[in-house]
């Protein structure tokens, strides 16, 4: 119960007060004082209107007592990124000392920290970042935890081994999921030598997702999107070859994908919310992204 009038209790009192100002005459002053009054006569007598309510007040008021957690790096012009960009730049056009207000200039890739990837990265005609539906922004977050594995092989890929494993455990993997591979990746964030993994030969080592896991949670699961902590979908192995397949198999199902995670070891397997959002470039082809784990 709120102590403030709701909206209709405010304008049925603009409406009395202002015909009581109508009714005034020059010998009537105590009948418009009497009609003024007449509003909060009523409030004495029977308590404030209350507040309509509905499920998403509701929703919220549950929320608001959740812990949130932070899925993404903050990025700079040391971010690690893909071999084939160039480095980000930033130019000061005002400050505040000479101008009365700061601005800067940021020129980077689409592609550049946490990002989204949107069907028409990969795929002519596919969905843009302006196109993909807001509900595809807010998920069950799923987490496949092969830090373990990662950490004993860099090169490791995902398995419909892992994929059963955790079902075994929580049931089965819900429709419009966020999936997320957790390898502890994010952890060599920003050094992007650590990140790339490359051996004497220049062959770079860190894990990715498999082919077999990626058509079992976007044909048979029907998942929303999926995520991973590494700079690419494809492990390094391939990704030294420019053999991106399973980027293009995921971007081709008309699916986005979001790339360098981070913290999903703050995160259960299983029970949280995931939003997923970024800015609205016309047409874009990628972009930085904000995510965002909501705790059970």
């Amino acid at each position: 119960m709120s102590n403030r009038p709701s909206f209709p209790a405010l304008l049925a009192l603009a409406t009395v007060c202002a015909g009581a100002l109508l009714a005034v005459k020059p010998a009537g002053g105590a009948d418009a004082a009497a009609q003024a009054s007449a509003p909060a006569a009523h409030t004495a007598r029977h308590g404030p209107t209350a507040r309509p309510t509905s499920d998403l007040t509701s929703l919220y008021a549950t929320l608001a007592t959740k812990r949130f957690v932070d899925l993404t790096h903050s990025f700079g012009p040391d971010t690690p990124h893909w071999k084939g960009f160039g480095e980000m730049k930033v130019r000061t056009l005002y400050t505040i000392a000479k101008d009365g207000f700061h601005v800067d200039e940021f020129c980077h890739v689409g592609q550049w920290g946490t990002h989204v990837d949107p069907p028409a990265h990969f795929h002519e005609g596919q969905k843009t970042v302006d196109q993909i539906d807001p509900k595809d922004m807010l998920m069950p977050l799923v987490v496949l935890d092969v830090h373990e594995q990662a950490a004993r092989n860099p090169d490791y890929l995902l398995t419909l081994e892992d994929v059963q494993a955790w079902e075994a455990r929580h049931g089965r993997i819900p429709e419009h999921a966020f999936v997320a591979m957790r390898t502890d990746w994010s952890k060599r964030w920003p050094n992007d030598a650590a990140m790339q993994n490359r051996d004497a030969a220049g062959v770079a080592h860190y894990p990715g997702w498999s082919m077999p896991v990626l058509k079992l949670l976007y044909e048979q699961r029907h998942i929303a999107a999926s995520g991973h902590e590494t700079t690419d979908t494809d492990g390094g192995l391939n990704a030294t070859k420019d053999d991106y397949s399973m980027e293009s198999y995921i971007l081709g199902t008309n699916h986005y994908q979001i790339e360098m995670l981070a913290d999903l070891d703050r995160v259960p397997e299983y029970g949280a919310l995931v939003i997923v959002t970024f800015p609205k470039p016309a047409q874009g082809s990628g972009f930085p992204a904000r995510v965002i784990a909501i705790l059970p």
